[in-house]
């Protein structure tokens, strides 16, 4: 029965995910170009709060995006999303309800020793948050690299482009010669230049050919230290549904079940609290997947995440941890809300049919 419960929480987690991913993907598109645009202390704060901390600077990003790449530019990298949305959610899931299982029971027995309540406490559902959300970064972080790379690629290749012309004219005014056609014929050339096209094979490729096959597990460890994010939410969302169970359960009127738009509710409030607290590691992450910076400037290349740290810390200031955190902000607390929603009415759904299903093999043995 709990391996079945644990599949079927696995199999409403994939659903919900991906609707969710499938709603606010532009949002996601918006902050991991955010996320990975590289701007020096002195004018950190001043863009910060006039891009990536207000609706209407993600707005007008949105609006940047179709402008520069069409509305497909929005979705770039929302197949391997979704593959990953899926593959994460389901193993996530699978693996949260198996520990979750496991917790319950040694609750229970602990119980029966006389210690305890029975039921799993805050230190345990973080650690089988943690558990499972190591299983799931382990197996899906080359989709994330992947789907880092499609969201960025317009962004760093306008950035190596303008690298290429800058290198030109620094050339030409250097020269100091009078004649200055083949610089131009340089210039036109390179203006005329277009784009691959890109998809996820082409990024695939691009991680191979710059780092091999440990280039798919770049940002791996902040990743990995990043588990504490849903550990924090589901740690939240489980003791917050507890309690509002416990207080259902101890009400006269004996109406006890949670409603759709509680849920909602509760995962935002969960999300909101994790989100806060873990986005500078989402950066970082971010800044580790993307596609590396050409040109002399070693400030704009990481060998590591904790060359990371540290040059952002250098050129960039404190702000740099917290680029277009408003937008993740929204992003993710209302794709974490709608996930919580959809999946647990999947729950349901799922849970009738196995009744019903139950029932008529049951009248036709009889």
């Amino acid at each position: 029965m709990s391996k079945s419960n644990a599949l079927v929480n696995g199999l409403a987690g994939a659903g919900g995910g991906i609707v969710a991913q499938i709603i606010t993907y532009p949002l996601q598109t918006v902050n991991t170009r955010q996320q990975t645009e590289r701007i020096a202390k002195k004018s950190a704060v001043i863009s910060d709060a006039l891009v990536s901390s207000s609706a209407g600077g993600t707005f007008m990003q949105l609006l940047q995006v179709i402008r520069s790449d069409g509305w497909g530019g929005l979705y770039s990298g929302l197949k391997p999303s979704l593959l990953g949305t899926a593959a994460s959610q389901g193993i996530y899931y699978y693996f949260y309800q198996v520990f979750k299982n496991k917790a319950e029971a040694i609750a229970v027995s602990r119980k029966k020793r006389g210690r305890g309540d029975g039921t799993v406490g805050m230190f345990s559902w973080l650690v089988v948050a943690a558990i499972a959300g190591s299983f799931n970064v382990l197996l899906t972080n080359p989709i994330w690299v992947l789907v880092t790379r499609m969201q960025t690629h317009t962004q760093a290749e306008k950035k190596i482009m303008e690298a290429k012309r800058d290198a030109i004219l620094r050339e030409a005014n250097e020269s100091g010669l009078r004649d200055l056609s083949p610089f131009q014929d340089k210039l036109v050339e390179l203006n005329s230049t277009k784009a691959h096209p890109y998809g996820t094979l082409h990024a695939a490729q691009e991680v191979y050919c710059e780092a091999g096959i440990q280039g798919f597990w770049k940002g791996i460890i902040p990743t990995l230290i990043m588990v504490c994010n849903p550990s924090i939410q589901f740690m939240i969302y489980e003791s917050s549904l507890k309690y509002l169970r416990a207080k259902r359960t101890a009400n006269k009127s004996g109406f006890k079940n949670v409603t759709a738009l509680e849920i909602f509710l509760l995962g935002a409030l969960a999300k909101l609290g994790a989100t806060v607290s873990t986005y500078p590691l989402l950066v970082v992450k971010s800044r580790l997947q993307a596609k590396q910076e050409i040109g002399k400037n070693n400030a704009l290349r990481y060998t590591g995440t904790l060359d990371a740290i540290i040059k952002m810390i250098r050129y960039e200031g404190l702000p740099g941890f917290y680029k277009g955190m408003s937008t993740k902000i929204v992003q993710s607390v209302f794709a974490a809300s709608v996930l919580f929603m959809i999946k647990e009415e999947l729950v349901k759904a799922f849970t009738i049919l196995a009744v019903g299903s139950r029932k008529v093999l049951l009248n036709k043995v009889e």
